[in-house]
């Protein structure tokens, strides 16, 4: 009977092993950051980002320049014109003022559109691809291992490669 216990309690012992050993997920990971800024759909929309910015400081800089201008203008004059003209012009400096700085809001506000606009397809391809990557490895978690994402160590697998033969670069 002694047997039959130890017996018993050792075949109890390794199924629960086994079963605990069946139960643990597979987990991979990856850095997004570095798969997305290799892309190369990532470059063309780096490029166009960077061509709007210019566009839009040039335009910028062509403001302020009008604005110095009519400045060094008006204050060169200042005594020779009365007290409501130069009130008007003041005023008129102020709206040049307020004018560029909605530009400049305006600007941005576009700029950080347009990237939202060029970057969602790309990292939506790339999560398709990590999920599909990882689906076919069998893997159950993907962890991102980009710097500042909250994991401290990945050692696991490694599916950048992976992911980054599926899209074909």
């Amino acid at each position: 009977m002694k047997h039959f216990k130890t017996l018993l309690f050792a075949g109890l012992l390794f199924i629960g092993a086994t079963s605990f050993t069946n139960a643990q997920s597979k987990i991979a990971h990856i850095n997004t950051q570095e798969l997305i800024k290799a892309m190369p759909a990532m470059k063309s929309a780096q490029a166009e980002l960077e061509k709007l910015q210019k566009t839009y400081e040039t335009e910028i800089q062509a403001m302020a320049t009008e604005l110095q201008n009519k400045m060094k203008q008006y204050q060169a004059e200042v005594e020779s014109k009365t007290d409501e003209e130069n009130a008007k012009r003041s005023q008129e400096v102020q709206g040049m003022q307020q004018s560029i700085r909605e530009f400049q809001n305006t600007a941005q506000q576009d700029l950080q559109k347009k990237e939202f606009d060029l970057l969602k397809p790309i990292t939506d391809k790339a999560e398709a691809s990590i999920q599909k990557v990882a689906k076919a490895q069998g893997f159950q978690y993907v962890l991102d291992s980009s710097p500042g994402s909250g994991v401290i160590l990945a050692e696991g697998k490694d599916l950048t490669a992976d992911v980054k033969k599926d899209l074909g670069f």
